[in-house]
């Protein structure tokens, strides 16, 4: 009874271990080579169930159940190799014939395993159980379990080789599945002589714990940092586009929003008027005399003459959006505070403009508001106050 306890207690560390694997199968787990790992542990569990269950059976002497649970043992051992030789490959990502070999090979053995398996019903040439419960291990057994053996040396050869010609950071996870190999095919060994010591079941726990430790908790750890990077590489696109947009939105040289914008909020009123409930009123502006200070004075005091005159409007009309439209044209939109007082507002700056101080630029200003019985877009206000813009930039020039 006493062989039942070491298997009982894998199960518990199996189960325990790798919850995350068998169970929650977290995103860094969602992999297909993990697919192939996860194949893996369940054969490994079967096993360990087979196992457990030989010895309360034989414990038992129940003689017919013992011979069906070993040959459960002997197919879930075949198929552990299967899934391990499959994990080791694709893990390792070694597809050239050495792999494929490795992995043709699983596939035979498992074919091989089942058909001496059937044959065994008829002729005892892996195992027999006789009537008193009695197991006795036939030619065939130990010419499977060498064949196993071997298997698991080849995969410790693949992993090995894939060291030598492999990253450094993945190297002691490389080792790791070298030493699974290792590990399995030195306690199979001793099983050989030693049926009735639970040695293998010991050797999946010792190696599926190396597994866990140096290889799933490294993958998930790399995991998490390829996660985190991608991450912060989101933010620092996401800043970008932030940045490209405040750029597109926002006049370099003065300060106010770019014709982009402007068109934005244009777009913005029409599904106003559309509604019925647009209430707002156009400034146009356009800066007198650029030309004559960039021709005598260069174009750095055109620049300057130009945020002047655009800081003149802003101070104006504090609640309005202003846009630069152009090389000297603003347009300013007029709602809530400064549409109440904007009939104020109008003539506070026409006056300013007739009577400017010395070096301040004077600029043209024409302003109307939305006519809703005539007005069918944001663009005949616009018109509108373009136009009355266009009399007052000749009025001006005629005062001078």
């Amino acid at each position: 009874m006493y062989y039942a306890t070491i298997g009982a207690l894998a199960i518990l560390i199996l189960l325990i271990e790798n919850n995350d694997i068998l169970f929650r199968r977290s995103k860094a787990m969602r992999q297909p080579v993990w697919t192939d790992y996860r194949r893996f542990l369940v054969s490994v569990l079967v096993y360990y169930i087979t196992d457990v269950l030989w010895g309360i059976i034989e414990s038992m002497k129940l003689a017919v159940m013992l011979y069906l649970d070993t040959t459960l043992y002997f197919l879930a051992m075949a198929c552990g190799v299967l899934f391990w030789t499959q994990f080791v490959v694709s893990y390792l990502g070694e597809k050239n014939r050495y792999g494929r070999f490795l992995l043709y090979a699983g596939r035979i053995f498992v074919g091989t395993e089942m058909a001496l398996i059937c044959l065994n019903l008829f002729t005892p040439i892996l195992f027999s159980v006789d009537a008193q419960c009695v197991y006795r291990a036939n030619p065939f057994r130990y010419v499977m379990l060498s064949v196993q053996i071997l298997l698991l040396i080849l995969s410790a050869l693949q992993a090995f080789l894939s060291i030598a010609r492999g990253r450094a950071a993945a190297r002691n996870r490389y080792l790791a599945i070298a030493l699974f190999g290792i590990i399995m095919a030195v306690f199979l060994m001793i099983q050989l002589w030693h049926p009735y010591l639970p040695l293998y079941s010991a050797a999946y726990m010792l190696g599926t714990c190396l597994l866990h430790t140096f290889v799933v908790n490294n993958e998930k750890e790399e995991y998490k940092a390829e996660l985190e990077q991608a991450v912060q590489r989101e933010k620092e696109q996401y800043q970008e586009l932030i940045n490209a947009r405040v750029l597109a939105y926002k006049d370099a040289l003065t300060g106010v929003k770019t014709k982009l914008a402007y068109l934005e909020h244009e777009a913005r009123w029409d599904s106003a008027i559309e509604r019925k409930d647009a209430v707002f009123a156009i400034a146009v502006f356009d800066v007198n005399g650029l030309k004559e200070v960039n021709d005598t004075q260069g174009h750095e005091a055109g620049d300057r003459f130009i945020v002047t005159a655009c800081r003149i409007i802003c101070k104006q009309f504090q609640h309005s959006p202003v846009f630069r439209i152009g090389g000297d044209e603003f347009v300013a939109i007029l709602e809530g505070e400064d549409y109440d007082n904007r009939e104020a507002l109008f003539s506070g700056f026409n006056r300013m403009m007739e009577e400017p101080a010395p070096g301040q630029p004077v600029i043209a200003m024409g302003a109307t508001d939305f006519d809703a019985k005539h007005d069918r877009a944001f663009h005949d206000v616009f018109i509108r106050a373009d136009k009355q813009m266009y009399d007052r930039k000749h009025a001006l020039k005629c005062t001078r």
